[in-house]
């Protein structure tokens, strides 16, 4: 069988940046299915929503934001722990930074694991590392919370709050109650394939019921294009459940037949490829989220710990 390069290693293309208005205080900096950022302009400072992979990428949203306003960039929030999105925080210590703020969950996971996911995901994605060299090592919240928290920039009322597990257990939205927006992260994804590698797939689609419940009128997702109306908020979220929910369903009728992760690799593949083989880094993803699929469908409930070893292993074991 062809042997695929590793993860994304051969993904060296520099994708096409659109930068859209949202409103006269949101926008999305969007990437062809790269990880996605939000920035809220409040009357006294901004708020970055997921922070790049590493502080030399983070300039480049600094220069959208700049050509905005020259507020400080106040906050820096983290929807997750994983390194693609937390890395470039350093590279707003200039720019104003005084508070990064996660959830405790995400905390904790950073704690647990952080360490060992820098390392994995650098060895899995070369071209969003670029300039690795710059990360002076792992990002720490200097602020963290349980449920939910309202950050207040003046007049501006942003909500930061946990809606359910799902991508990970410390998920978290940020979004505007005066205007109907949302950010969320990984939880919801748009033309790509959703990573589920640290998931808790069992949990997910309830927790997209409470997003759904929300209603926002947009959306931005943690990779593909803004979500501007609510018709595409709602197709994005139901995008979302479909792949997570096919995703499962398949491990959990292929451990229910005995099948070990290589088979069950192939009867995922059956469901999966002809709905969502097309989508951004599909390949990338499906053989760690077939592995998370069978380990919870298995009975593995919390996610095992990603490292650059294992990360090779089960590539090749399902490549093979």
């Amino acid at each position: 069988m062809n042997t695929k390069v590793f993860a994304s290693q051969a993904d060296l293309e520099v994708k096409k940046v659109s930068f859209d208005k949202l409103s006269e205080n949101a926008y999305a900096y969007t990437a062809e299915g790269d990880p996605n950022t939000g920035i809220i302009i409040g009357d006294d400072s901004v708020m970055i929503i997921d922070a790049t992979a590493t502080p030399v990428m983070a300039q480049e949203v600094i220069a959208r934001v700049r050509e905005l306003t020259d507020k400080p960039i106040k906050y820096v929030v983290l929807t997750h722990y994983h390194a693609v999105r937390v890395l470039g925080a350093s590279g707003y210590k200039d720019a104003g930074l005084e508070q990064i703020i996660a959830s405790q969950d995400t905390y904790d996971l950073i704690v647990e694991r952080g360490q060992q996911d820098m390392d994995s995901e650098i060895g899995r994605f070369p071209r969003l590392f670029n300039a690795v060299e710059s990360v002076p090592g792992l990002t720490w919240p200097t602020m963290t919370f349980q449920g939910e928290m309202t950050v207040w920039m003046g007049k501006l009322e942003v909500k930061i709050k946990q809606v359910g597990r799902g991508h990970t257990k410390g998920d978290t939205i940020v979004y505007l109650p005066s205007q109907n927006i949302c950010f969320s992260g990984d939880l919801v994804e748009a033309d790509a394939a959703c990573y589920t590698g640290d998931a808790y797939l069992a949990d997910w689609p309830q927790t997209l019921d409470n997003l759904t419940a929300m209603n926002f009128d947009k959306l931005v997702p943690g990779r593909g294009p803004a979500l501007l109306d609510p018709q595409r908020v709602r197709e994005g979220l139901a995008y979302t459940r479909d792949f997570v929910s096919t995703l499962y369903r398949s491990a959990q009728e292929a451990v229910a037949k005995g099948l070990d992760l290589k088979g069950t690799m192939a009867h995922a593949r059956a469901n999966m490829d002809p709905k969502f083989g097309q989508v951004f880094i599909y390949e990338h993803c499906l053989p760690f989220d077939v592995t998370r699929a069978h380990d919870e469908a298995s009975g593995i409930r919390d996610p095992r710990i990603w490292t650059a070893e294992r990360d090779q292993q089960m590539w090749h074991a399902l490549q093979e």
